[in-house]
């Protein structure tokens, strides 16, 4: 797949979710393993822990459909430790860049239809799907930094697009 300048290219995405994650597991790995039990109340989530695994799932679970594999279960995910739960996205970052690099037009217009945990049976294309990943992950860490600053762990970068260094 080739983009021009004037569009946003589904590889400059998953890039810039990975800059993104890949700064929040070095904040993460420099915490108290204690914040990992702060109670949230997001994406049915009771505290942070299980707030990542949701992001993180989610993004398994759409990169396994993309690329034709069995489907992770939910609860058979580890989540003891930053290194566990960030190694779930690592995993997925590693699918969707396998498919990237193989996918074409015709390919992510095929619409696939799945089950996802709260809402029953969906009907998207891949396009949408893979689209739906990352922007899932870009909306959930902005309320994770919201909560965290929130409860007196602010992070130390800036989360929007513009500060990242994926473009010019």
């Amino acid at each position: 797949m080739n983009a021009t300048t004037a569009e946003f290219s589904f590889a400059e995405m998953l890039d810039a979710n990975e800059r993104e994650t890949g700064k929040w597991q070095s904040w993460f790995e420099r915490q108290p393993a204690e914040l990992f039990d702060l109670p949230l109340n997001i994406a049915l989530a009771k505290n942070v822990r299980e707030f990542l695994l949701h992001v993180f799932a989610v993004e398994l679970r759409y990169a396994e459909r993309l690329a034709g594999s069995a489907i992770t279960e939910y609860e058979s995910i580890p989540t003891g430790s930053v290194a566990e739960l960030f190694a779930i996205g690592e995993k997925a970052r590693a699918l969707y860049r396998d498919y990237l690099a193989r996918a074409t037009d015709e390919d992510l217009a095929i619409v696939m239809e799945f089950p996802i945990r709260t809402l029953g049976v969906l009907r998207a294309s891949k396009r949408k799907m893979f689209a739906h990943a990352m922007l899932h992950g870009v909306r959930h860490w902005a309320q994770l930094a919201t909560a965290l600053r929130e409860a007196g762990h602010g992070t130390d970068w800036g989360h929007d697009f513009l500060f990242s260094d994926v473009m010019m």
